[in-house]
């Protein structure tokens, strides 16, 4: 997976790239004296900021986490700092999403700049611990951890103690409380019941769970303030992000954009379509299908992408040529997220299973009631959601729905023994992945 990236002005300007202007075009790890020359040292050490400084300062840029959820990062930070017990931090780059690439991508060209985040991180909820989580099949991305951090011992450039970690490539097992009960020596199973990290998570310290991109983004702001950060971005979502896209860009990889770019503007950037569209879909596995016809109006911000029943998610857009089959691809996509369930709850072990297999018998064009889709494919939907105990079933759920609503014409088809598709499957499933540093 390539990154789209281009040189950036020495100065400070509100401009992009961002994240991965330091980042080498020979696809290296950027050491940390080409860091240190892009970027200069982080404030810390000089201007001793206060925790409740650092935070404020977090709070005034609007960033919000990069890994899906979108919560207020300074929300979180502030919710730490005020724990009794020391905390620690925990940077997540545990990519489970399997059409997105961004978090490997960062940890393998730009190691510093997450780092540097990390510690920004820790001074501000007085941390002294940070363990950096990677997928196990991202050896790349450990392999540039590893040695930044040996980088940076060497000049003892922080005053905190780092450490990675190899975490199980599981769909769930890059939520925050499925992360911490792993490390803690458990399964990595997602869970509502509290405490949550942030009361009480690794080792039973309070713990900062934080998405590798948000501490990138924390990095500069702590350099550049609040105002820059906001240089780009709109008012209510302020900043830039990192997008994966995937299928049939001409231009597929790694993109850094303006929160609230239009879709059609990214499109052009990635060099247009590779074949006529029928739809997108936006945000992962747990995302949302628009219709292309939706997509020519939408901006790249939730606020604007809730409208079409989407949102930005895990950063993962996938174009679908119109050779392809919405139905067929959605199928593969729920037994995928049937599997990777944590199977702790009659929702996730039944429910997705029930679903997946409708769809699959769907998607196989065996007939439904009257020549229509099963109806009890709708029930079960209906079922499913919001009872799980995690948000896995919810996430599935709203993938097919958007599908069952999207892809209609396709469905009847399909109900009626006939298929439109005229090329096989694209999204990957199983040990498939979209991205390989």
């Amino acid at each position: 997976m390539s990154v789209r990236t281009a040189p950036l002005p020495a100065a400070p300007v509100a401009a992009l790239p961002r994240l991965m202007a330091s980042a080498r075009l020979d696809g290296d790890a950027t050491p940390l004296s080409e860091h240190l020359q892009r970027h200069g040292a982080l404030p810390l050490r000089q201007r001793r900021q206060a925790s409740r400084e650092l935070i404020e300062l977090v709070e005034r840029s609007g960033l919000t986490g990069r890994g899906g959820a979108g919560f207020p990062t300074g929300r979180k930070l502030r919710a730490v700092a005020g724990a009794r017990r020391r905390p620690v931090v925990l940077a997540n780059g545990v990519e489970g999403e399997p059409i997105s690439g961004k978090d490997q991508v960062l940890l393998g060209h730009v190691p510093h700049l997450v780092l540097d985040g990390a510690a920004v991180a820790a001074a501000a909820v007085g941390a002294d611990e940070v363990t950096i989580a990677v997928g196990a099949g991202a050896d790349a991305a450990f392999a540039a951890v590893q040695l930044a951090i040996s980088e940076r011992a060497r000049l003892r450039l922080d005053r905190v103690s780092f450490r990675v970690v190899g975490v199980p490539e599981r769909f769930v097992a890059g939520e925050e409380t499925a992360l911490v009960n792993w490390l803690n020596g458990g399964s990595p199973k997602p869970t509502f019941t509290p405490p949550r990290p942030f009361e009480r998570g690794l080792a039973g310290r309070p713990t900062l769970v934080q998405n590798v991109e948000t501490l990138a983004h924390l990095a500069l702001i702590a350099r550049f303030g609040p105002d820059w950060f906001r240089g780009v971005g709109t008012q209510a979502e302020p900043g830039s992000a990192l997008v994966t896209l995937g299928g049939a860009f001409r231009r597929p990889g790694i993109y850094e954009i303006p929160l609230g770019l239009p879709l059609v503007e990214l499109l052009a950037r990635a060099g247009g379509a590779a074949a006529p569209l029928q739809a997108f879909l936006i945000g992962g596995y747990f995302g949302a299908w628009v219709t292309a016809a939706q997509a020519d109006s939408l901006t790249l911000a939730d606020a604007d992408l809730s409208a079409a029943g989407a949102a930005l998610g895990a950063r993962a857009i996938f174009a679908l040529p119109a050779g392809s089959c919405g139905i067929v691809e959605t199928a593969r996509v729920a037994r995928y997220l049937a599997g990777e369930s944590a199977r702790q709850c009659g929702p996730c072990l039944h429910g997705l299973d029930a679903i997946a297999t409708a769809l699959e018998q769907l998607a196989a064009g065996e007939r439904g009631r009257h020549g229509t889709p099963d109806p009890r494919l709708r029930r079960w939907l209906a079922q499913v959601a919001g009872r799980g105990a995690c948000r896995h079933p919810d996430g599935a759920v709203r993938l097919v729905e958007s599908a069952l609503r999207v892809f209609t014409a396709e469905a009847d088809l399909h109900a009626g023994g006939s298929c439109s598709a005229s090329c096989p499957p694209l999204l990957p499933v199983a040990e498939t992945r979209a991205a390989q540093v």
